[in-house]
C-alpha cells in the first residue's frame, strides 16, 4: 500500500479527494490537513510515502512543508496540488525537491497514476503548468528582484540601498530597469506584475 496524507484547506475538496483515492486498492490515505502546520505533525506521526499538499494553506503552505522534509532529511515525497501557474512557486517547489506539480482540477485516475509514479520515484509535472513556467520565464535579474521585494515591503529606495550596501542611484538604476522590462508605468505598477506572476515568492 502507498500511504499517504493529504493537505488542503478547503473542507469540500479534500474529502472528494480522500473519498476518490480511497476507492484505490493500492493507495490509502492515513491522514488529512487543512494547514501546513497540521501536516507536518501528520508527516512525523504517520510517516507516509506522500504527502499530497495544496500549494495555499494556512500558517504553513504546501511549499513550506516541502522545504521542511528537504531540511529534516524526512523520506516521505512531495505532490502539490496548485491552480497557479506561478513560475516563482514551480521553481521554489523544483528547488524543494518536489516530485509532483499538478492542477487541482485533475481528474482523480491522473491524481493516483501521479502518486504512483512518484512512489516509484519519478516526477511528475502537469504539461499545462510546465508550458505556462517555459513561457512566462521572468525577466529580472537577481539583484533586480531584491530590490523590488524590498519595495514591496514598503522601503524606500535609500532604506533599500542602505540593506543592500548599494548606492541611492544605484538602486534607483535597479528600480527602472526592472520597471522597463515589466512594461510598467510607476514601481507600484510593477510590484503588483511581479507579485502576480510569483516573482517575488
Amino acid at each position: 500500500m502507498i500511504r499517504i496524507i493529504l493537505g488542503e484547506d478547503q473542507r469540500l475538496l479534500r474529502g472528494a479527494l480522500v473519498t476518490l483515492l480511497s476507492l484505490e486498492d493500492d493507495i490509502e490515505v492515513v491522514g488529512e490537513a487543512e494547514n501546513g502546520e497540521e501536516a507536518i505533525s501528520l508527516i512525523q506521526q504517520h510517516q507516509p510515502d506522500i504527502a499530497v499538499l495544496d500549494i495555499e494553506m494556512p500558517l504553513k503552505t504546501g511549499l513550506d512543508v516541502a522545504e521542511w522534509i528537504q531540511n529534516t532529511k524526512a523520506t516521505c515525497r512531495v505532490i502539490i496540488l496548485t491552480t497557479f501557474a506561478r513560475p516563482g512557486y514551480f521553481q521554489r517547489a523544483m528547488q524543494s525537491g518536489v516530485y509532483g506539480y499538478m492542477l487541482k482540477d485533475t481528474g482523480s485516475e491522473e491524481i493516483s497514476d501521479a502518486i504512483r509514479q512518484v512512489y516509484q520515484g519519478k516526477r511528475v509535472i502537469n504539461a499545462e503548468l510546465s508550458l505556462a513556467v517555459w513561457e512566462d520565464q521572468c525577466p529580472l535579474s537577481a539583484r533586480e528582484r531584491e530590490v523590488m521585494k524590498l519595495a514591496a515591503q514598503g522601503l524606500t529606495l535609500q532604506e533599500i540601498g542602505a540593506q543592500l550596501f548599494l548606492s541611492y542611484g544605484t538602486v534607483r538604476n535597479y528600480m527602472s530597469e526592472a520597471i522597463g522590462k515589466l512594461s510598467a508605468n510607476t514601481r507600484i505598477e510593477a510590484i503588483d506584475i511581479a507579485r502576480n506572476k510569483g516573482w517575488l515568492d
